[in-house]
């Protein structure tokens, strides 16, 4: 005997032989799909009186002859009678096998069946509808919702009549003529459903031509232009391409690599969207195997390839790969393809846009295609191209000749001009072998059909592939079709019905596979039914967790885990050990993302992973991160962290009620920023600190420290702050979280009351963990106030160049700080007025304010008293009374243009008001400052004996800082004052 499936002699004298009985007997075990397919409902009207008016034996004649016309009815345009009910007749069209047009066979059925009852004597009604339902099952055809409304319609039309639901009419669009009726209130439904009366179908579907079709020379044209400006100007610069999936956007950068000379590279987003920031950029990274020679670059780069565990940031991520690919552009000109971007996380287009903005020196081209969801994600995105549908012309020279003139007709009819449309259809006709079609109504239902014709066991490799996605490799495959013995020949036969090609693997060892296009892929996987994505996503993540060695392997890993118990909890079959699995994974792909800095990612991902967790039991630290990920919204953190300490309060969770309290009034204090909830603050803190200890709750005692950091800063309480984030980090590695607050300390350590030399050397102990600039610029300050301005300048300005490399914008805050201490006044002014402009620009007002004070000090200094006062009105009128230091620093300029005036009483009184004010803080160089202030006042009254005293005084403050620059210019002073 022969074997069906391959054909072999079989001897055993079975059906299959026993190589293809295996794969064939699991594959019946999934046979169930997801299919989308039209239902037709038929039932005679008056059958009552019908039965009274007929002999039994003469209605039974009738019947069967009404029931014998409708089924070859039904099956002459291709569909399935799934079975007679009473008088009614149910039809299904697309099961078991589905063709592209189905809703229009329905349709069509629909009008003959109704035209034929009259013929029968009979009167009858008839119900269409189209819908995903479940097929392949042992009861029935097809199981779904699509059935209860098809169903109900037919209960709902009038004799004579047939009623067809909205999804049918939008696939078969302008093949009919229907009039609109009312929405029906049916039974089992919440609202009432759209319902159109079937007039009649058309000869041909009547399709609109209102779509401008052009050519793509024109777009081209614009690539070229672009790649020679690259070249030409050795810059950088963005092409967007955006349109409707299979309009031609990859066929378009193909065209441009296949005739530039350069180093092409390409990276794709994944279609999952959440949490998955680098996956491009990683991928981009590796094509090129390049690292950059700037040592907190590569640092940077080893961290994001996963091949370090230093901590990074998103900044920092930006600035290193735009070092990468200006690295890699000054050996050759370069292009990089970016496919999919409106699957790109916020951060990831950030990075883009921050390549794009500030590259420089170097020939860069990024072509990104997007779909126009992005328009709708990003409205300032620059769209470049967008592409319409392909003409007539263009269209034609896209089938072969072989192709029969009335078919070539058909296909461009029913492409409208979309190119992947066109190469489906054409790849239908070859492998249906009859050289017939009929018109799909969409994309997918065209898709759905190809996929139809498949081999079963070609079909299982396929759908098995879609579980890891548009990409995917042929050990996961195997993982997922154990029994399959023929993996690798069943996807070279994809590969040789176009529907997949060879691509690059992910893995070492491994081959790897991509779908002609994401549409295709989407069909293989909407058609597993939910209880096999489910067991078949579970089974992947496993394979996938063996591996290994992916960067995001947390994020990935996480939703396929996710998906898995999704489904499995809309089956009503929750599984809470999947959900913590998955929900676990997320969660440290989100801790993650809020360490490097991508807070909207942190965000999406700790969302997704409290909404896994939160029926299973309460996780007070992971809804801490959530609050602290959506800042800025400080009011959405304080909700989160309230809500948070009531169900942990619910719980009998007292340690973990307080910590949530704790950062409950945090975030509460950063929208109130008054002294109530600083106090409030510390109070909770303070009685929280014991009942985290004695709970070794290391995780909970970052989030109390952290707070009481962030309230000494806002007093200028130094030495607390400094305290307190060295508590947060002791802690931090205690619970075994990467993240430090090195920022914190450095800015503690700089005007805090520690001497300067012993600052610096904390902070140096600290500094080679750190990439960022800002505690760079820290260190700059320690080194002025220590007077060793021959390593302060150099490292000043390199700190600002690396500052304005991640930014955009150079730090001359810093550079401003370090002429002050050198006395040189017109260099800090002149930095000042770049960088209040700068904060000006970005709407900054609290910093703004503050730095519009510290220039008018500086103009003090150099005799420019009138230009200085609107600065310090400035400060005065939009400062925040509780900044301490921005409070003082506004009546220490207004007190010395007073003086300058002569008015020394105001101007003595503004003086000591300062003094008073920055006297109730730690930081000694503050304190100084307002002393000098102070005495220059007195000197200009002709107080000299108080002036010197008050100078003394401000030595005094800078000795014990160790601020040896203003130490050596108060001698100065003192010098100037008595001779």
């Amino acid at each position: 005997m022969v074997c069906a499936q391959c054909g072999a002699v079989n001897t055993v004298g079975a059906k299959f032989c026993g190589e293809c009985a295996a794969p064939l007997a699991a594959l019946s075990r999934d046979r169930e799909k997801r299919k989308t397919v039209t239902v037709l409902f038929c039932d005679l009207t008056g059958s009552t009186a019908l039965g009274e008016a007929l002999d039994p034996e003469r209605l039974r004649v009738v019947l069967a002859g009404y029931f014998e016309r409708m089924k070859a009815i039904v099956e002459s345009h291709g569909g399935t009678v799934e079975k007679f009910i009473g008088d009614a007749v149910m039809a299904v069209f697309g099961a078991p096998v589905l063709h592209e047009d189905d809703a229009l066979r329905a349709v069509r059925a629909a009008v003959e069946m109704r035209d034929a009852l009259p013929e029968l004597g009979l009167e009858g009604r008839i119900g269409v509808m189209t819908g995903e339902v479940v097929t392949g099952t042992e009861e029935r055809l097809a199981t779904g919702d699509a059935v209860n409304v098809a169903a109900r319609l037919e209960q709902a039309a009038h004799s004579g009549e047939v009623l067809i639901g909205e999804p049918t009419l939008a696939l078969v669009g302008g093949a009919c003529e229907v009039e609109r009726v009312e929405p029906l209130a049916l039974k089992g439904k919440a609202e009432p459903v759209a319902a159109f009366r079937l007039v009649r179908v058309l000869a041909a579907p009547e399709r609109s031509h209102e779509s401008l079709f052009v050519g793509r020379a024109r777009e081209q044209l614009i690539l070229q232009d672009a790649w020679s400006r690259v070249q030409a100007e050795q810059r950088c610069e963005l092409v967007t391409v955006v349109g409707e999936a299979g309009v031609g956007k990859s066929r378009l950068a193909a065209e441009l690599v296949s005739s530039v000379d350069a180093t092409v590279v390409r990276g794709r987003c994944l279609p999952y969207g959440h949490g998955v920031t680098y996956w491009p950029v990683v991928e981009v990274l590796k094509q090129l195997a390049v690292v950059p020679g700037d040592e907190a670059a590569g640092a940077a780069i080893r961290s994001l390839l996963g091949e370090s565990e230093a901590a990074t940031s998103a900044e920092e991520i930006a600035w290193a790969v735009r070092k990468t690919l200006e690295q890699a552009a000054a050996e050759r000109p370069l292009l990089v393809v970016f496919d999919d971007i409106q699957w790109g996380e916020e951060t990831f287009l950030d990075l883009i846009e921050h390549v794009a903005l500030l590259s420089s020196g170097a020939s860069i081209l990024l072509l990104c295609m997007a779909r126009p969801e992005l328009g709708e994600r990003r409205p300032a995105w620059p769209m470049t191209l967008r592409l319409a549908p392909l003409g007539d012309a263009d269209v034609e020279e896209l089938i072969p000749s072989r192709v029969s003139e009335g078919l070539r007709e058909r296909i461009k009819s029913a492409a409208g001009g979309n190119p992947l449309f066109v190469a489906e259809m054409i790849a239908l006709v070859r492998e249906s072998g009859n050289g017939e079609i009929s018109v799909p109504p969409s994309i997918q239902a065209l898709l759905a059909a190809r996929l139809d014709q498949l081999d079963p066991i070609e079909r299982g490799v396929l759908e098995r592939g879609s579980i890891e996605g548009e990409i995917f490799h042929r050990g996961a495959v195997q993982a997922l079709a154990p029994e399959e013995t023929q993996v690798t020949p069943r996807l070279a036969a994809l590969v040789r019905r176009e529907l997949i090609r060879p691509d690059k693997a992910q893995f070492p060892g491994e081959d790897a596979f991509r779908f002609r296009h994401l549409l295709l892929r989407d069909a293989a996987y909407d058609a597993l039914p939910k209880a096999v994505r489910a067991d078949l996503h579970e089974r992947f993540a496993a394979w996938l967790e063996q591996r290994g060695d992916l960067v995001e392997l947390d994020e990935i890993l996480g939703h396929h885990l996710e998906q898995a118990a999704r489904y499995k909890a809309e089956l009503g079959r929750p599984d809470a050990a999947l959900a913590e699995r998955a929900g676990e994974r997320l969660a440290v792909a989100g801790k993650l993302a809020r360490w490097r800095g991508d807070n909207r990612a942190a965000t999406a991902l700790l969302e997704r992973a409290l909404e896994l967790l939160r029926p299973i039991g309460l996780d007070v630290h992971l809804e801490l991160h959530l609050a602290a990920a959506v800042w800025p919204d400080a009011q959405r953190a304080a909700a989160i962290a309230t809500a948070a300490a009531e169900r942990a309060r619910a719980a009998g969770d007292r340690a973990g009620e307080a910590a949530a309290r704790v950062a409950a009034a945090y975030h509460r204090s950063a929208i109130a920023a008054d002294p109530a909830s600083f106090d409030e603050l510390e109070a909770l803190a303070h009685a929280a600190l014991p009942l985290l200890d004695e709970a070794e709750d290391h995780a909970g005692l970052v989030s109390v420290w952290v707070a009481l950091g962030w309230a000494a800063n806002a007093r200028c309480r130094f030495e607390e702050q400094a305290l307190a984030a060295e508590q947060s980090l002791r802690h931090s590695l205690l619970a075994g979280d990467p993240q430090g607050w090195l920022f914190s300390i450095a800015q503690a350590l700089v005007y805090g009351p520690r001497a300067a030399d012993e600052a610096l050397a904390t902070l140096e102990a600290l500094l080679p963990e750190a990439l960022h600039p800002a505690p760079l610029m820290r260190r700059v300050v320690l080194l002025a106030m220590l007077g060793r301005f021959e390593e302060a300048w150099p490292a000043a300005h390199e700190a600002c160049e690396r500052w304005r490399e991640f930014t955009g914008h150079g730090g001359e805050w810093v550079l401003a700080e370090v002429a002050s201490l050198a006395g040189d006044h017109a260099a800090a002014a002149g930095y000042l007025r770049i960088y209040c402009h700068l904060l000006e620009e970005r709407g900054h007002e609290r910093d703004h304010s503050y730095s519009a004070s510290l220039l008018g000090r500086s103009l003090c200094a150099l005799g420019r008293h009138d230009e200085a006062e609107p600065l310090a009105q400035f400060g005065r009128e939009r400062g925040n009374e509780q900044d301490v230091d921005a409070q003082a620093l506004w009546r220490q300029v207004l007190a010395l243009i007073h003086a300058h005036r002569g008015q020394h009483a105001e101007a003595e009184a503004l003086a000591r008001e300062a003094v008073a004010i920055i006297g109730r803080t730690d930081g000694l160089s503050f304190q100084g400052d307002a002393l000098c202030d102070l005495a220059e006042v007195l000197h200009a009254a002709g107080r000299t004996d108080e002036a010197t005293t008050t100078l003394e005084q401000a030595l005094d403050r800078y000795e014990r800082k160790k601020n040896l620059a203003m130490a050596a210019q108060v001698r100065d002073r003192l010098v100037a004052v008595t001779t």
